[in-house]
């Protein structure tokens, strides 16, 4: 029940006495905690930042002032216990679904605190769990086909298996509170939830299959020991008997099956109030066995059995073990005589064998003081239909092709030692019952440890006695004799018990009923608890149930699953089916511990101090060779299914964060890994681009380009580095809300754009600060980035503030100065999404060498589905004097020896005159520049100046054209109407793309026009000219309306007319690429230039698409050698 409490302010009495009475009003109200898909209130709900059940309680009192303005996120220690000791975090179990039962529609009643001991709520059931269907039914049998040494040896191994995850699993059952759902529970908050799944799915199908052999056992001890007669099907001929025994099996295990569905789908309160009763069936049992074994040193059980020559009898169709008898002196022929014979006369005839030996009787139990003993250590395995043999003389016959249809007891399956291991561990298993009713022990941390070990000590304890006693008192063909058909049909282990055979049969049979309801009620609600958690999608469906909670969708699903068991039919078939699932269960429990305590995370503080990593990975390398010594194709396929169940969850996402041990293992081989990257930097050969994506972000806090992130998707194809990299202006304090925002908006983008990376927002003073900070600090340690990803800033003219492109120009800077590569993208847009590509090019312009970048991005993108259809072409420039024919060749040799598949081609550019568009270019550009540092002008006088120097422009261009004219002596109004085109060619226009390749069109189109390019000599010679009184008027006006050129900078006309020759003749080779690659120079040291830098790069790229400019890091980046 909640408790109230009071905070009482010490010194003030009076002030005391009033809020007492206040606050003796306000009781701590538990209000309905919302509970995330696995049904556990959340972890935090009493501890920081909960103050739902303080809302009113303001604290006003002296002593904490200095802390008062934090309460409201970090509560007083007095109301943290208060809230502790009223808090739970155990999930609605079996108690509280017979409460919901037995007053369903009222209110729920208050759930009572756990009250169950050691004993009784972990010793008995694991006790009844693990002893079962296989020690009452196969036991003898191995014994006897193992021999004592060897059946020792299996138990010994599948003991210690249990033994040590016993001790893994109370370590991490002790390391915090274990809600109801055991070993799911266990593994996967240890191990996360996609290990958590696919072993809570195996254990869950181990359990399933664990119902099928119990009610096959069940069935198997109705129709071989209780009432042989019900059989339904009944073989005429002795080589089909083991078929139709294993239809009646099909027949009566399905009706049981639906029998036991009902009566859990009734109500599990039958099932617990049955639980005392199975229980004591097994307890009994146990007893009687060893009731029977003293017996039998001072009086030894009559169970004789019947021997021709050394060959075992099935004991039914006789009833002496006599070839004949003397009645009234007369010699007449039994029972025993007909079945080996062709009628009852003496002179029938009979089989070889039987005529060639005598029959005998011995003891089937000689006692425990006859010597079998060492008659029985050693093994006796054989195939199929092997005669059950005794080690003593005999004749054997030469014909023993009947020897299969005559009443001897043979085995009915091939055995040898694996087969026996797979079919012995489900006697084991059972170990976590008591971890399975953690919601119902009053000391849990305490009870789970003690009684799970005690539990597995004294089950051992029991098997290992049994398998020496067995062999001590028993014959070893009657161990052999899997059905006791030499004993007349007793179950054998029964003709050893006492005070009767009935004893064990009758407990066999209600223990083996009772453990198949138990798996049908714990199956459902795991697979329940699973799809609750919500970590596989489509088993969400089996989370729903009845209105108190019952799993009955899972119930379904249980006994469909169990009925497949069934149908198998034999137990000896089923049984290494679920060894593959528990082991590979108590495998996972074993590495949960092992990891815990190796990786030492600051959570794991067991209360159970008694285990070691030592223990725990020799259990788990126990566990994985069990799987395979039983069956290496079943365990190949339990980890298939495993993995199956393991992909799939983490492919469609698990969203729950336990704090799992393979997240911390991660972060150690993360820190390991990290580690060994710092010795030394990456080789050429393992160099990759690691890109840092710097993105851009609206005023809604939104990417601005995500096909930014696209191209980063497709460039890196999940390999490598991605951090994707975005800045906010203002202080951290003022904007963490927004950046958290920006954040997952980066995340959402980067997940609708598939792009695998980090992100990283920064919040900075100002933008270049933060970009600065992004480049210098992203990554850790050898996981940094060598490459930078940014878009080209298209609307730098249009933008009023020059920082806008200043920081653009830093970024380049800093790159360059960092040694890392830069990638701007142009366009980005307009880059491809996930659409595949048609077939087209990818041109590469390999001006000058960067180390090869240019060469492996296309490489790189081409191994992407959106730019596989596209062919790589190289271009490179080949000057005056240079052999372009060489080049070829040599370029052609240096990709052949890259393994580059790309086509080549060397385009010259020969060194031609300035034309005076270049000129033009050039003084527009650094009129605007001077213009726009007059930073006294308004906008509007700024843009009114920029108009007045392009109508200046303008005027000058057409009394140019004029002069041409007349020089040229042509005036033809065909070539007045192109002048007048080419007029608006020359402005400098933000919309204008392609005008000096349009001028140069309309050149060729008119050849009665003159083009005139100029150099520096050139021009000093023609207005020497001018002064001379010869000339022509023409060549005068054209130099009198230009004398501004001569202050024009002589670097930026010479870079001008780079951009403009480059960009024509890439303009004309690659306008219709998919990509075009260029090399991207670099800004000029000389600040002063930084606009007209950004102009170079922006005639560079005009009249194409899709530009990405490439500048290399400063180091070689592919090589040729392997």
């Amino acid at each position: 029940m909640p408790t109230n409490f009071t905070v009482v302010p010490v010194n003030d009495s009076k002030k005391a006495s009033e809020e007492d009475t206040d606050d003796n009003n306000d009781v701590l109200k538990e209000e309905d905690e919302e509970t995330p898909g696995d049904g556990n209130p959340k972890e935090n709900s009493p501890f920081i930042n909960n103050t739902d059940n303080d809302k009113g309680n303001l604290y006003d009192g002296k002593n904490m002032a200095l802390f008062e303005e934090e309460m409201d996120s970090n509560p007083m220690v007095s109301s943290l216990l208060s809230n502790l000791a009223n808090y739970t975090n155990l999930t609605q179990g079996v108690r509280e679904h017979e409460e919901a039962d037995e007053d369903e529609g009222a209110k729920k009643k208050t759930v009572k605190s756990p009250q169950m001991g050691t004993f009784i709520g972990v010793y008995l059931p694991c006790l009844q769990n693990i002893l079962g269907v296989i020690l009452f039914l196969r036991m003898t049998w191995i014994v006897g086909t193992a021999g004592i040494l060897e059946a020792f040896i299996i138990v010994a191994m599948c003991c210690s298996c249990t033994l040590l995850t016993a001790i893994s699993m109370s370590a991490i059952a002790t390391n915090g509170v274990v809600p109801a759902g055991g070993s799911y529970y266990m593994i996967s908050r240890s191990l996360g939830p996609e290990f958590g799944g696919a072993v809570g799915l195996c254990f869950y199908l181990g359990t399933t299959f664990a119902g099928a052999m119990y009610i096959l056992g069940t069935i198997e001890i109705l129709l071989t020991y209780i009432v042989p007669s019900a059989a339904i099907f009944k073989a005429e001929e002795k080589e089909f008997e083991a078929e139709a025994m294993l239809n009646n099996m099909r027949v009566y295990g399905t009706c049981c099956l639906t029998l036991m569905a009902l009566v859990v789908f009734v109500g599990v309160k039958y099932v617990n109030k049955l639980a005392l009763v199975f229980l004591a069936c097994v307890v009994l049992s146990i007893l009687a066995i060893y009731a029977g074994v003293i017996k039998t040193i001072f009086e030894p059980p009559d169970f004789p059995v019947c021997l021709l020559g050394n060959r075992s009898l099935q004991n039914h169709g006789f009833d002496k073990c006599l070839k004949n008898e003397t009645v009234d002196n007369v010699t007449v022929t039994t029972k025993l005589w007909s079945l080996f014979c062709d009628s009852a006369a003496l002179n029938a005839t009979c089989n070889e064998y039987f005529e060639l030996n005598d029959v005998r009787e011995i003891q089937g139990i000689p006692g425990l003081t006859s010597g079998v003993i060492s008659e029985n250590m050693w093994s006796s395995y054989g195939p199929a239909g092997m005669l059950v043999e005794k080690a003593m003389p005999s004749v054997p016959a030469s014909d023993t092709s009947q020897d299969l249809y005559l009443p001897y007891v043979v085995n009915d399956i091939a055995t040898f030692f694996t087969l026996l291991v797979g079919i012995y561990f489900p006697s084991v298993t059972g170990i976590m019952a008591g971890s399975n009713r953690s919601g119902d022990l009053r000391d849990a941390q305490r009870s789970i440890p003690i009684g799970t070990i005690l539990a597995i000590v004294t089950t051992t304890i029991i098997y290992l006695s049994c398998v020496v006693l067995f062999g001590a008192c028993i014959e070893g063909i009657v161990l052999r004799d899997k059905f006791g058909d030499s004993v007349k049909g007793n179950l054998v282990i029964g003709t050893l018990s006492w005070p009767s055979p009935w004893v064990i049969v009758i407990g066999s049979f209600f223990s083996c009923c009772g453990a198949g309801l138990q798996s049908l009620t714990g199956a459902p609600r795991l697979l329940q608890a699973i799809a609750r958690d919500g970590i596989v999608p489509f088993l969400q469906v089996f989370g729903h149930g009845k209105a108190n909670g019952e799993p009955t969708w899972a119930l379904l699903l249980t006994a469909c699953i169990c009925e497949t068991g069934i149908l198998i039919a034999s137990l000896d078939s089923v049984a290494p089916i679920l060894s593959m699932f528990f082991l590979m269960c108590y495998l996972f429990v074993n590495l949960a511990c092992a990891l815990q305590t190796l990786l030492r995370t600051p959570n794991w503080r067991p209360r159970f101090k008694y285990y070691h990593w030592t223990l725990s990975f020799l259990g788990m390398s126990l566990c994985l060779s069990l799987m395979f010594i039983s069956s290496w194709y079943y365990a190949l396929v339990a980890m298939l299914i495993a993995g199956c169940i393991y992909k799939y969850i983490e492919y469609r996402g698990a969203e729950k964060e336990w704090g799992d041990g393979i997240r911390g293992l991660s972060l150690n081989a993360a820190r390991f890994a990290l580690l060994r990257l710092e010795e030394a930097p990456p080789h050429t050969k393992n160099w990759r681009p690691q890109l840092l994506v710097l993105l851009n972000l609206d005023t809604d806090l939104s990417v601005k380009h995500p096909r930014l992130l696209s191209f980063t998707t497709q460039l890196k194809a999940g390999k490598g580095l991605t951090i994707v990299g975005s800045v906010l202006e203002g202080t951290y304090l003022s904007k963490e809300s927004e950046a958290k925002t920006a954040e997952q908006n980066v995340k959402s983008a980067m997940a609708t754009e598939k792009t695998k990376g980090f992100c990283h927002v920064v919040v900075s003073s100002n933008l270049r600060d933060g970009l600065s900070h992004l480049i210098q600090s992203a990554g850790l340690g050898g996981m940094k980035h060598n490459a930078v990803l940014m878009a080209w800033p298209g609307s730098w003219k249009q933008s009023n503030d020059p920082q806008y492109w200043q920081n653009f120009i830093e970024t380049v800077r800093e790159t360059t100065a960092a040694h890392q590569a830069l990638l701007v993208a142009k366009n980005v847009d307009s880059f491809p999404h996930q659409e595949r590509l048609a077939e087209g090019t990818i041109d590469v312009w390999w001006i000058v060498h960067d180390g090869g970048l240019l060469m492996l991005l296309p490489f790189l993108l081409r191994q992407h589905k959106v730019w596989r259809k596209c062919k790589m072409r190289i271009f490179t420039v080949a000057q005056m004097d240079d052999n372009s024919i060489q080049m070829k060749k040599d370029l052609q040799m240096f990709l052949y020896h890259l393994r580059l598949d790309a086509e080549v081609e060397v385009v010259e550019m020969h060194d031609s005159d300035i034309s005076a568009f270049t000129y033009e270019k050039t003084l527009v550009m650094e009129q605007r520049s001077q213009m726009l540092k007059q930073m006294q002008l308004s906008r509007t006088e700024r843009e009114r100046e920029i108009q007045s120097i392009t109508d200046e422009s303008r005027s000058s261009i057409r009394r140019k054209n004029q002069s041409r004219d007349q020089g040229s002596g042509s005036g033809n109004q065909g070539a007045q109407l192109d002048d007048s085109k080419d007029d608006e060619a020359q402005l400098i226009h933000d919309r204008n793309t392609a005008s000096h390749a349009a001028m140069n069109e309309k050149g060729d189109a008119t050849p009665d026009r003159v083009h005139m390019t100029w150099t520096k000599e050139k021009l000093f010679t023609e207005r020497n000219r001018n002064r001379e009184p010869n000339a022509s008027v023409g060549v005068r006006d054209l130099f009198n309306m230009k004398p501004e050129w001569e202050s024009l900078n002589q670097s930026n006309v010479r870079r001008m007319h780079t951009a403009v020759k480059l960009n024509e003749v890439v303009v004309n080779k690659s306008q219709g690429a998919h990509l075009v690659l260029l090399n991207m120079p670099g800004p000029p040291k000389n600040r002063n230039g930084d606009e007209n830098y950004m102009e170079f790069l922006e005639v560079l790229m005009e009249g194409l698409n899709r530009v990405l400019l490439v500048r290399g890091g400063g180091r070689e980046v592919i090589t040729i050698y392997s």
